[in-house]
Formats: structure tokens, C-alpha cells, sequence
């Protein structure tokens, strides 16, 4: 009953568009990341300024409520790991802002990306072990 009172996803226009969308986000990380070049900057220090203003600017567009607009014709695309996980912090805080900036943006900051970073960090710690015992004999 479900499936046939849904409207039909339009699926290859949706792919097309998740997939400009998010190209566009990695060529804007290309275009600073030469742009940075060209500053004669470090490859790695060049690097890290296209992570932080990606970031920066995944913040910034998030709290000006425009990612959301993008994120909703670009669907996938806008997800890509930078910029999606930028948002995906961002997004609760702002939600939660009119409880405060203790119980409302500092406990909901993490609400989403919270797990993510628990298991990240918690992988990285096993991975690390496992490194260090096999090196050691």
C-alpha cells in the first residue's frame, strides 16, 4: 500500500544531480588547493588551509540556512565527507540554539556526529594497538 501511494523516485536525475553537486564541491576544494599552491605555500600546509576553509565555509552556509537548499536539490552529493560532516555538527546546534548555548548548542552539537567520532576514535586507538604489537616483534 505503501510503494503505491508513494510518488516514483526520479532516480537518474537525482544521481546526475548528487553527482554535480558534488563534484562541484570537490572542484572548489581543487581550485583553493591550487589557489594555496600559488601562495608557494607547503603542499601539505596548502592542504590543510582547503580542509579548514572548506569546513569553515560548510559552517558559515549551514548556519545561513543556504547548505540545507543546496542539500536539497544536491541530495548525496552534498554528503561528501568534508563538507557533509561539517553540516552534520553544525545542523543540531543550530536547531537546539534557542535552549542555550550550554544545554542547546553544546549538548546537541555532537547529537549526529557524535557516534561517528566515538567510533572513529575508538577504531583508530585498536588500529594503533595492532600496529604497535606487530612492529614490536
Amino acid at each position: 500500500m505503501a510503494q503505491k501511494a508513494s510518488p516514483n523516485s526520479k532516480v537518474l536525475r537525482n544521481c546526475v544531480v548528487a553527482f554535480l553537486i558534488g563534484g562541484a564541491i570537490c572542484t572548489l576544494g581543487q581550485v583553493l588547493t591550487t589557489l594555496f599552491l600559488s601562495f608557494e605555500l607547503p603542499e601539505k600546509t596548502a592542504k590543510a588551509f582547503v580542509s579548514i576553509t572548506l569546513i569553515a565555509l560548510s559552517a558559515i552556509l549551514t548556519g545561513l540556512k543556504v547548505y540545507d537548499k543546496i542539500a536539497k536539490h544536491g541530495g548525496a552529493g552534498t554528503l561528501v565527507p568534508i563538507t557533509g560532516f561539517a553540516n552534520a555538527i553544525v545542523s543540531p546546534a543550530m536547531e537546539f540554539k534557542s535552549e542555550g548555548y550550554v544545554m542547546g548548542i553544546g549538548a546537541k552539537m555532537f547529537s549526529i556526529a557524535g557516534p561517528v567520532l566515538v567510533y572513529g576514535t575508538c577504531a583508530s586507538i585498536i588500529y594503533g594497538l595492532i600496529i604497535f604489537l606487530f612492529k614490536m616483534y
